[in-house]
């Protein structure tokens, strides 16, 4: 009786249960941290993508806050208060309509961000399922995938979504529905290419030869080791999308007057740039920055995500 005594007191758990890892949870807790300190220590390395990402917060901030930043309301007209330069009342000066050229910006951040978020969300998931399906299983499937893929890429991006739009007609649908078809094909064959390379890894056919459920090593192996493509060329893709956005608000097909939108603003100032150039500069500058900002931001998250470069 002593010695049954001296056993389970030694080991510490009554026969029949499991003894309890304690230390389990702190140890992936702390190689979650150690991932992410590695993954910003490689990315503060960049100082332009930490720019980009300073750029990109305020933008965000501005958006969200845009009712707050500034006293004037987008569409509010003044006629007797047109055409003024900046100053310190309107520090972007007003247009022809007397609007606050600044507030405008502002509010139009909302426009750029919503169309550029939301139209790669769509492409993001519809063309990253197409390139994971097709480079998992391969064959017929991915034969079809690619091909179409091919087809759409064969097509200019911008010349596409303006197809598309001047089909369908000017609507916020529309527009997003253009901009995620054209970007379909490109999240289509960079999946397909990551996947094709984790496919052939040695745990992958381990996990087939052991039974595991194709939708299981999908899930669990194979998605998670394709995300860092994918992720930088999210950022990429949102500034492609505002700058089709603003592309096609200039040409009269995307966001319609008097909804405050970049491109739209530059549309509507092209018939005064001369007399008063500070019209199209402001608008411009900040497509411009939104542009560099996320091209700096998706260069500083390639080089962190790379193995290669640590």
């Amino acid at each position: 009786m002593k010695t049954s005594a001296t056993v389970t007191t030694t080991f510490g758990t009554a026969p029949g249960k499991k003894p309890k890892a304690k230390g389990a949870a702190k140890v992936h807790t702390a190689k979650s941290k150690g991932q992410f300190a590695v993954f910003w220590l490689m990315f503060r390395r960049n100082k332009l993508a930490v720019v980009g990402l300073v750029i990109m917060v305020a933008l965000v901030l501005c958006a969200l806050t845009a009712d707050f930043i500034t006293p004037y309301y987008p569409n509010d007209q003044n006629l007797q208060g047109a055409f003024q330069w900046p100053s310190s009342d309107h520090w972007f000066g007003t247009d022809e309509f007397g609007r606050d050229i600044f507030t405008r910006v502002v509010y139009g951040s909302r426009q750029s961000l919503f169309v550029g978020l939301a139209s790669v969300a769509i492409s993001c998931v519809i063309g990253s399922l197409l390139g994971l399906i097709g480079g998992f299983y391969g064959g017929l499937i991915d034969n079809v995938v690619m091909r179409v893929s091919d087809t759409f890429m064969s097509i200019p991006s911008t010349l596409l979504a303006i197809a598309i739009v001047g089909s369908l007609g000017s609507s916020m649908r529309n527009l997003l529905m253009a901009i995620a078809i054209a970007q379909i094909p490109g999240f289509a064959r960079i999946m397909r290419a990551a996947v094709l390379k984790v496919r052939s890894m040695e745990y992958i056919i381990a996990a087939r030869v052991l039974g595991i459920p194709n939708r299981s090593i999908i899930m669990q192996d194979v998605l998670p080791n394709c995300l860092s493509p994918i992720i930088v060329n999210i950022t990429l893709s949102v500034g492609f999308a505002i700058l089709s956005c603003a592309g096609l608000s200039f040409l009269g097909l995307g966001i319609q007057p008097p909804t405050p939108e970049w491109g739209g603003m530059i549309s509507t100032a092209k018939n005064y740039v001369r007399d008063y150039p500070y019209m199209t500069i402001f608008p411009g500058a900040a497509i411009m920055l939104t542009i560099l900002a996320l091209n700096f931001l998706g260069d500083g998250l390639r080089d962190a995500l790379d193995p290669k470069m640590r």
